[in-house]
């Protein structure tokens, strides 16, 4: 019930400052969507509790696509207020910019809605990144991994578009597959078909994954059994050492940086993972969910963390607030020593809307500095 009234008192306020702007006709109907909205948006993210599959996912994809639209709608209508107040002290626009302004807020908003629903079903993208290891061996040279992070299998990422996402990653003949976290939001009853593709993932030396925070909120145990059986190898603060030639490469990974709160023995240790690792390692890799993980990493002497969890920010305007909540959002960063590299994600979470911050595949390349 307070989801609901919170839900209601949100979308009560965009209603207020919009339709008394507007025509009769557009005003009635954007005011029977936003009733329609306050109602679909916390049942959708409810929906497993209110109904069983397939009416919960079709309640849950109902609700997030509305979720996106009131995301756009309600910042769009805060920064009209600010342009209204802005034009009061300049005392510009005049007495038409209320109802103009009124007009191209639920348009803009729909528009990002769409342009971003139609970016999460293209197949992500295989974007190429090379790091510069310092006193990488010559026979590391050229080593890559695909990442794929973020998956978010559950109501609207089903086992067609993460087939697709495998068959896309096989075409890079990688030397190894990371998976950084985050790849279900549901338990392995109702998702273990849809995250089953993953199970055709090849390379020359496996397939790595360690837990990112929504493993934990969807039954870790169970998932971390799953996708053994998939035969994909799970590192919890462990490592494994990859040999090419006279060299060797150390790949470790760790736990989410909040599994501690879910289950003490998976409090994140990137130290842990790197122990008894060869000391004349050519190159220490490490994969990490979050990239609030990198002091640890680079106090820990590894060369290069690989993390998702940020999405990008995944849509306007968060693709401007997720580096308050962590050190690096996208891309590829520098920390002392440590390069950290930051998926934007494979998938999406919540609404299916990706705008200013496309989906991906990474193929990273390790190149001597």
């Amino acid at each position: 019930m307070p989801l609901f009234i919170l839900s209601l008192l949100l979308h009560a306020f965009i209603g207020l400052r919009l339709l008394p702007a507007l025509p009769l006709a557009a005003a009635f109907a954007l005011g029977a969507w936003l009733l329609t909205s306050a109602v679909l948006v916390p049942a959708g993210l409810m929906a497993r509790r209110i109904a069983r599959p397939p009416r919960a996912d079709q309640l849950a994809t109902a609700g997030l696509f509305a979720l996106g639209l009131f995301s756009s709608l309600f910042v769009l209508t805060l920064g009209r207020d600010v342009l209204l107040f802005l034009a009061f002290l300049a005392d510009a626009g005049g007495p038409a910019l209320p109802h103009a302004s009124a007009r191209w807020v639920p348009l803009l908003a729909l528009g990002l809605s769409a342009i971003g629903l139609l970016n999460t079903r293209r197949t992500a993208q295989v974007k190429e990144v090379d790091v510069p290891i310092a006193g990488l061996p010559a026979a590391l040279h050229g080593f890559t991994i695909a990442q794929i992070s973020d998956l978010h299998v559950g109501p609207t990422i089903r086992a067609a578009y993460i087939q697709r996402i495998v068959d896309r990653v096989n075409r890079l003949e990688a030397d190894a597959v990371a998976i950084t976290g985050d790849i279900v939001d549901g338990s392995v009853p109702e998702l273990g078909p849809h995250v089953a593709p993953l199970g055709g993932l090849r390379s020359r030396h496996g397939s790595f994954f360690v837990t990112g925070n929504h493993e934990y909120y969807s039954g870790a145990g169970p998932w971390l059994a799953e996708v053994r059986r998939l035969g994909i190898r799970v590192l919890l603060n462990e490592h494994v050492v990859i040999r090419r030639e006279d060299a060797a490469l150390v790949l470790a990974g760790v736990t989410d940086y909040g599994a501690h709160h879910f289950d003490p023995s998976h409090q994140s240790d990137p130290a842990a993972a790197l122990a008894g690792a060869p000391a004349d390692a050519g190159a220490r890799i490490l994969l990490a969910h979050q990239p609030r993980s990198a002091t640890a990493a680079e106090k820990a002497g590894f060369d290069l963390q690989i993390s998702g969890h940020t999405h990008g920010g995944q849509f306007f305007p968060w693709i401007f607030f997720v580096r308050f909540q962590q050190p690096f959002t996208a891309g590829l960063h520098r920390l002392g020593r440590l390069w950290v590299y930051v998926s934007r994600g494979t998938g999406y979470w919540g609404p299916p809307k990706r705008v200013a911050a496309p989906s991906e595949i990474t193929r990273l390349r390790l190149v001597a500095a």
